[in-house]
């Protein structure tokens, strides 16, 4: 089986017959204003060790080494053998909140900004684990179900904001029930939920959430976000400037306080942990650890396919064609009295 682990590289291919041409476009401009200055035969008194021949087997030889790097760049692969590797690990569902409230600044950038990178860094953390991402406001979401496409998930995950989800509120407990429905049964995974909000004006019956997911063993922590002292809620437009904060009926602002009794009990009632989020740490780096230490099951398996990398080919000749070229002049070689009577061109 044979790939390209960087096939990108492969569009600057397209630029090589734009060299032809400019390069065509030099010698016809240059043998123009040299046939303005001078008669045509009196180019060899002016030009006598000028070597037409030997200049074009130079730009030859670049084309080549730029052909031979590119496709280096690309690194061209085979694959020696494909095996089917086994699937394990637990399984976590990340409830985000994308309310108004979370674009807050009391943490840096954002209270959203702030959840995004730590659950940014936990994915790359995540060795065989499948996560998925509920977003939510008023309602609720799946942004993606779970996975272990990693690259898929970071994705998704950029693309969350206080826009996902039109409605306004904090639908935690819709959250927490939306992720309980989406969790895989048919294995005998660990399932883990992570709540992300700033717990402000929660709806829905909460303790009929937790006792939902208490039924079926999930471990839910929660991670608090922005100060209880209250902060106002910057507000931008389409163009992402800031045009003020959030009022209220009477014109005035208002402001966003953390409410960390809810998320408290709800991390007691299910064996979690309850953790606020300052700017100097990462509640999910110790919430990770915690999770390293649960029983790892295997869900499943998939075939992967080992590749060698190939590029070692094509860089050396490369650099030796560009060396060729470093030591070859336009000045005139016997050598190629052949080329010039086969092409016409003066040595």
């Amino acid at each position: 089986m044979f790939r390209f682990a960087h096939p990108e590289y492969l569009y600057g291919l397209y630029v090589i017959p734009v060299l032809i041409l400019f390069y065509w476009y030099l010698v016809k401009n240059r043998k123009k204003v040299l046939n303005k200055f001078a008669d045509k035969n009196m180019h060899a008194i002016l030009l006598p060790v000028f070597s037409k021949g030997k200049n074009l087997i130079r730009f030859i030889i670049i084309l080549f080494a730029i052909v031979f790097l590119l496709i280096a760049a690309a690194n061209p692969q085979i694959g020696t053998k494909v095996e089917n590797v086994k699937e394990s690990g637990i399984d976590i569902y990340i409830l985000l909140d994308v309310s108004l409230s979370m674009q807050a600044q009391d943490i840096q950038p954002s209270r959203l900004e702030k959840a995004k990178f730590e659950i940014s860094n936990l994915i790359s953390k995540l060795r065989g684990d499948r996560i998925g991402l509920v977003v939510f406001a008023g309602e609720a979401f799946v942004q993606f179900p779970l996975t272990s496409d990693y690259s898929a998930a970071n994705l998704f995950l950029s693309a969350a904001d206080v826009n996902s989800v039109p409605e306004q509120g904090t639908a935690i407990a819709a959250a927490m029930n939306l992720a309980t429905k989406s969790f895989d049964y048919s294995s005998k995974t660990e399932r883990v939920m992570v709540i992300f909000t700033d717990g402000e004006d929660h709806q829905g019956d909460i303790q009929q959430a937790i006792n939902n997911a208490k039924k079926h063993s999930i471990k839910v922590y929660t991670i608090g976000l922005g100060s209880p002292d209250g902060v106002p809620i910057p507000m931008y437009n389409s163009q992402g400037q800031q045009i003020g904060f959030k009022k209220d009926e009477h014109g005035n602002i208002v402001l966003t306080k953390l409410d960390e009794s809810v998320l408290k009990d709800i991390a007691s009632q299910t064996g979690g942990q309850y953790f606020r989020a300052a700017n100097n740490r990462d509640e999910l780096d110790m919430i990770y650890k915690d999770l390293s230490t649960l029983r790892k099951t295997e869900f499943g398996e998939k075939k992967v396919t080992d590749y060698e990398d190939r590029f070692y080919y094509f860089l050396p000749p490369a650099i030796i064609l560009l060396l060729l070229e470093f030591f070859i002049t336009d000045r005139k070689s016997p050598w190629l009295s052949k080329l010039n009577k086969r092409f016409g061109l003066d040595k």
